[in-house]
């Protein structure tokens, strides 16, 4: 079955922070620690409070992710599993060793994610590498075509913020998914516009802005060392040495009310935005406890701000324009 035509509520579990601490060179690329006992149980909260959709990758907690996945969701074949390749990892040292774009590398990175997650399917497996070459990236979505006719692989696609990459790559029959960033300090509505004319589905990543539109995190806020939103990686613009950034945080408190607007927390605001801008947006927040995966849930029923809030949003919302294609 086409993943598009699947009956599943339009909010997901983003699941890097679940993979806990790794490492890419001398850089922590994780969320800091996580509680495995505390992840699995967020895991199942958020089953029962109706998110059936899980987002991983190889990469995160470098194969810890898959993992846990894999024992939480083992009786659970109803889930729906998004994973992705193209980095290669040590699941002993927990490292990002490098890209691996070689077409060869396709069916045996399947098989790795396969035994991680204790599948013999993957519902969505995404190239998660966000700027490779599209001469690149064809070699690799040829070999997925393949998996897909083998019944290794649901649907396909790719987890990137460039329009021409999606563009140039779409044609593909099961290429189905993109996977983006984007949330309401960040609308980007060129990429928007290419899922749509390609009539595929968008699952956003960083829908809350790295935690920062969960209100959680105030100007005093600061993150530990081994966390990713510590680094000065260039895409990272939530957060500054750790703490998240002011002009994010005056803007949350600007749209506060609106986000809140008939109950919903302000996570739950943040998630609805996004269902209201487009039917084929699936958001995929991360979650570390299992009231967070709950309160995410709860953005199902609350579903699509109003088209008035949403234009009042708008004429509130400071909010940079579009600009170039890059990494987000």
């Amino acid at each position: 079955m086409k993943f598009p035509e699947k009956n599943i509520e339009r909010i997901g579990m983003g699941c890097w922070a679940i993979g806990g601490p790794f490492t890419a060179g001398v850089e922590s690329w994780g969320y800091g620690d996580a509680n495995d006992e505390q992840s699995e149980k967020t895991i199942h909260a958020a089953l029962d409070a109706g998110i059936q959709l899980f987002d991983t990758a190889p990469a995160y907690g470098a194969g810890h992710s898959e993992r846990l996945l894999g024992r939480a969701l083992k009786r659970r074949q109803d889930a729906v599993l998004v994973t992705k390749l193209g980095l290669c990892i040590n699941e002993g040292t927990r490292e990002i060793l490098g890209e691996e774009t070689e077409p060869e590398c396709v069916a045996t990175a399947i098989e790795n994610s396969l035994e991680r997650l204790q599948r013999e399917h993957i519902d969505v497996m995404l190239l998660h590498l966000n700027t490779l070459s599209v001469e690149k990236a064809e070699g690799i979505f040829m070999e997925l075509e393949k998996a897909v006719k083998a019944g290794k692989v649901g649907s396909y696609g790719w987890s990137t913020d460039f329009p021409d990459n999606i563009a140039q790559t779409a044609h593909g029959e099961s290429y189905e998914v993109v996977e983006h960033g984007m949330n309401i300090f960040m609308d980007v509505p060129t990429i928007q516009s290419t899922v749509r004319e390609h009539k595929l589905t968008a699952l956003i990543r960083s829908p809350l802005a790295m935690g920062v539109l969960s209100g959680k995190y105030g100007p005093d806020s600061v993150q530990p060392e081994n966390d990713i939103r510590s680094t000065d990686a260039q895409w990272m613009e939530y957060f500054d040495k750790g703490r998240p950034s002011a002009q994010y945080l005056t803007n949350l408190n600007i749209l506060r009310e609106l986000l809140q607007s008939d109950g919903r927390t302000l996570a739950q605001g943040a998630l609805c935005w996004l269902l209201a801008k487009e039917s084929f947006n699936t958001p995929v927040p991360g979650a570390r406890t299992p009231d967070q995966a709950i309160e995410n849930a709860g953005a199902i029923q609350f579903g699509p701000l109003s088209e008035a809030v949403m234009q009042e949003i708008e004429t509130l919302v400071l909010r940079a324009p579009e600009g170039e294609p890059r990494e987000r």
